[in-house]
């Protein structure tokens, strides 16, 4: 039986934090929205996926992808389109996201005149930034529509099951709020109609949607990205990927904090590492211009080899 042809596309979410702002790179179209680097994979020339990948952002953007690993396949018919896959069109998109990680600075010529750009993944998940406080508009915008997306299921069952989805993804009736539910949430939010891709693919207006809207699945593909790292820097000594060799104790909680949408405790960040094992000191300082200079540290790499989940085993809930 004859099922249409499949096509494969690639797309990489590129992450860096930047004084404080944790960034993705993204390419600008005219008149359209932004997009991960994206492109076909070509089995015919290329060997693998991710060097299909590889070719693609760096034709793309100049840039030479380092740290980098496989997010998740996505292959949901008529999610890949700025409209509804026609029902005639017998060819499936699946699309395999990428997480890379890297720091601005060591960026291998982003080449600006090409439209490419970092830009605060915020800017797409502005629900998910709780650093300086619970965002606003969770209350006085998302909670209200999600109410009315819960009494819209079409029996009880399936309102109960839509009221439960509330609670765990933003926290209410009394639940914490768990900053690895990115991709949970925005899923909520696509169905609930409140995602400005929700009315595009179902050709709807653009207006409306709480977010920045990104061309085709990506922005759902950033939210995986964004759960994976959030969740895996806890086991995983990946935060060190996005600093510099040498780096204060401040600016790796900052760091840190930039990617779980959260602040932390100083002293008990600081404990964390210091019994975690992760860096060690440089016997440098800071050539800072105000108060006392900081001792300098960098990454322990023989921690790798000491035990076999190194991470911040962070453990945080609201």
């Amino acid at each position: 039986m004859n099922h249409g042809a499949i096509s494969i596309g690639l797309s990489a979410a590129i992450v860096s934090v930047e004084g404080g702002k944790p960034c993705a790179l993204v390419v600008a179209h005219d008149g359209s929205e932004d997009s991960l680097p994206f492109g076909p994979f070509d089995p015919g020339s290329q060997r693998t996926l991710e060097q299909g990948l590889r070719k693609w952002v760096e034709e793309q953007t100049h840039f030479d992808l380092g740290y980098t690993e496989q997010l998740y396949t996505f292959g949901d018919r008529g999610r890949h389109l700025p409209s509804a896959m026609p029902e005639d069109d017998d060819t499936r998109i699946v699309s395999v996201g990428y997480l890379a990680l890297t720091r601005q600075d060591a960026e291998d010529g982003v080449d600006q005149a090409r439209t490419t750009s970092w830009r605060g993944w915020y800017h797409y998940f502005p629900w998910e930034d709780w650093r300086d406080a619970k965002p606003q508009m969770i209350d006085s915008v998302i909670v209200p529509k999600l109410k009315s997306f819960v009494k819209a299921g079409a029996n009880a069952q399936a309102q109960e099951l839509r009221r439960d989805r509330v609670r765990l993804c933003f926290g209410a009736d009394g639940v914490g709020w768990d900053e690895e539910k990115v991709l949970e949430r925005y899923e909520l939010l696509y169905e609930a109609g409140l995602a400005q891709e929700f009315r595009r693919d179902n050709g709807g207006r653009l207006e409306g949607g709480v977010g920045a809207a990104m061309m085709f699945d990506h922005r759902r593909i950033l939210a995986t990205a964004i759960a994976r790292l959030r969740g895996k820097m806890k086991y995983r000594p990946v935060v060190f990927e996005l600093m510099a060799p040498s780096f204060t104790l401040l600016e790796l909680q900052r760091t840190v904090e930039a990617l779980l949408g959260r602040r932390l405790h100083k002293q008990n960040f600081r404990r964390l590492v210091a019994e975690q094992g992760l860096v060690e000191g440089t016997g440098k300082f800071s050539a800072s211009g105000r108060g006392r200079p900081a001792e300098l540290f960098h990454f322990r790499r023989e921690v790798l080899r000491e035990r076999p989940a190194p991470g911040l085993r962070l453990g945080i809930r609201r």
